[in-house]
């Protein structure tokens, strides 16, 4: 993602979230903010109420934000590229391209523009069912705008095409001349909380921290002299997929998990329980006893985050203050600490002696971070890029010019789902997560009130799809893909367009998960986790259950 690399390459936000509300339109696709990232939702909704911007929304699910939306679009799973093309390709075609900002401050257009050429709204339209007329309607709004704000999350990313469809939406931010302005950018929320931070501070497979490369010797080189080694491997280790097939096929032997809960997580549950079953080792570090957990071989509790102190980065880059809030349970380490006694014990003693020294450490060896201090961020956090201790942090990336100067379009072109439905397998699965739990639910499903709010995993479709299969609201069905099978009850709903089915992540006892693609992005090598194909039937015991 060339001319980008600072914030798509992170997925991080280009533009700080107080510039949602500063946008004349903003495209939110791929998030189902109010449940996932309500802050923000509530920020977006702010401003297509009463601060009279327009709000577009594409979204396979008629989801709450549509309520608030002056236009909406339902794109069939997978389609994501292809009517993100079509803007494109309109916004062209009418010329309502902004042809000053695409001469001076980008490369790469001519190539773009022949790529997006057989991306006619008709065309869109077979690909994507988006009517004609609201695809022009789309690009027209948000082309017509002086300030546009792209807004996205996992629903564009996880898919085999996940990074194409990213640079696709940076292609029509620049179409539009909307990066490196206030109230523009393209803009992703991520999925986590503190994601943004782990990555920052390395926790990827090919980079050290601050996004610089393992395999490119200067960085390799900075960080031997910082540790006072020599040999730091040049070559990029295993990503989280990668390393339950190494698993099976017996080149990995160990595992050492902190803080996630995979087995529940990750897309073909069948195929990584035989991957985790295959260790030799199995280490979880957590806060509570996951499903993961519960399958290992030690387990090394430690303090959640309000038992200590550190720092996080949200979504739009900003590193904050972490304070202890209450004290832990006696004997619990934090996550550092536990870390830096399992180095001293293998012969290495890292030196720390609290989370500022690491920090401080982090500030000296990464120049993105390198004005950051403790006494800096006491008060109110600062965005990173902040290279100097006078600066005073960026909240807006590629203001007058991108990072590596010129804006870089890519020519992309749109590829099918890795799997597409079919006479066996008829509906279209994509997957999600509800208001009141997150992520595996490890933390969320401990809680009374929350539990009694969504108690159960649930399959929500259309009408008309579950009375061709003789199926009732309330009812228990049985969900099969070609990979496994779970039973939920049944959810009819008019948020589901015909063909397409959700069911949340969050349920252990009947994981989602059970049924997704693990297929790939080859770049990301993030799992096809939105989209799969199902069949779905009466559970054998949806007498007892209704």
């Amino acid at each position: 993602m060339a001319g980008l690399a600072a914030s798509f390459g992170s997925g991080a936000m280009t533009n700080p979230i107080s510039d949602i509300e500063k946008a004349d339109v903003i495209l939110v696709t791929g998030s189902n903010t109010t449940e996932t990232h309500p802050v923000i939702s509530a920020a977006i909704k702010r401003a297509a109420k009463f601060g009279g911007k327009k709000l577009i929304v594409a979204d396979p699910r008629e989801i709450t934000l549509k309520k608030h939306a002056h236009l909406k679009m339902a794109p069939r799973p997978g389609g994501d590229i292809a009517w993100i093309n079509g803007m494109i390709h309109v916004i062209l075609e009418e010329g309502l391209q902004d042809k000053r900002y695409i001469l001076e401050r980008t490369e790469g257009f001519d190539a773009m523009a022949k790529s997006v050429a057989p991306f006619t709204p008709g065309y869109v339209r077979k690909i994507t069912g988006i009517p004609e007329e609201t695809l022009i309607a789309a690009a027209r709004l948000y082309a017509g705008a002086e300030k546009g704000s792209i807004l996205y999350c996992m629903g564009i990313t996880q898919h085999i095409n996940g990074t194409d469809a990213v640079k696709a939406l940076a292609n029509l931010a620049m179409v539009c001349g909307n990066v490196g302005i206030e109230g523009g950018g393209v803009n992703p929320l991520r999925g986590q909380n503190n994601v943004q931070g782990a990555c920052d501070m390395g926790g990827l497979p090919d980079v050290y921290p601050g996004y610089r490369k393992v395999h490119e010797e200067a960085h390799a080189q900075t960080m031997e002299k910082a540790w006072g080694v020599t040999g730091l491997s040049r070559t990029p280790g295993l990503t989280a997929t990668d390393m339950v097939d190494a698993a099976i096929n017996g080149k990995l032997k160990a595992l050492y998990v902190i803080g996630e809960n995979p087995l529940v997580s990750e897309a073909d549950l069948n195929h990584t329980e035989k991957g985790f079953s295959s260790l030799e080792f199995l280490v979880v570090q957590d806060i509570f006893m996951s499903e993961t957990a519960r399958a290992a071989d030690v387990v090394l509790p430690a303090l959640c985050f309000a038992e200590k102190e550190g720092t996080f980065t949200n979504t739009e880059r900003r590193v904050q203050r972490v304070r202890k809030a209450v004290d832990g349970p006696d004997g619990v380490s934090t996550d550092w600490e536990i870390v830096c006694d399992i180095a001293r014990r293998m012969g290495t003693d890292m030196g720390f002696t609290s989370a500022e020294a690491i920090f401080t450490e982090l500030a000296a060896v990464t120049p993105s971070f390198s004005g950051l201090s403790y006494p800096r961020i006491e008060d109110e956090g600062i965005p990173w890029p902040c290279p100097t201790a006078d600066h005073p942090g960026t909240p807006r990336l590629h203001v007058g010019t991108f990072a590596k100067g010129k804006g870089t379009f890519h020519a992309i072109a749109w590829t099918p789902p890795a799997e597409v439905t079919d006479e066996d397998y008829p509906l279209a699965l994509t997957t999600g997560r509800v208001l009141y739990h997150y992520h595996t639910g490890t933390m969320t499903r401990k809680s009374k009130g929350l539990n009694e709010r969504s108690p159960e995993c649930f399959v929500e479709m259309e009408g008309s799809d579950a009375k061709a299969l003789g199926l009732a609201d309330g009812t228990m069905a049985t969900v099969t893909s070609r990979r496994g099978e779970i039973t939920a009850r049944v959810k009819v709903s008019r948020r589901m367009g015909k063909g397409t089915v959700f069911i949340p992540f969050h349920f252990a006892e009947a994981a989602a998960n059970r049924l997704t693609n693990a297929k790939l992005d080859p770049v990301s090598k993030i799992p096809e986790f939105k989209v799969c194909a199902v069949r779905i039937a009466s559970a054998p015991d949806a007498g007892k259950e209704n």
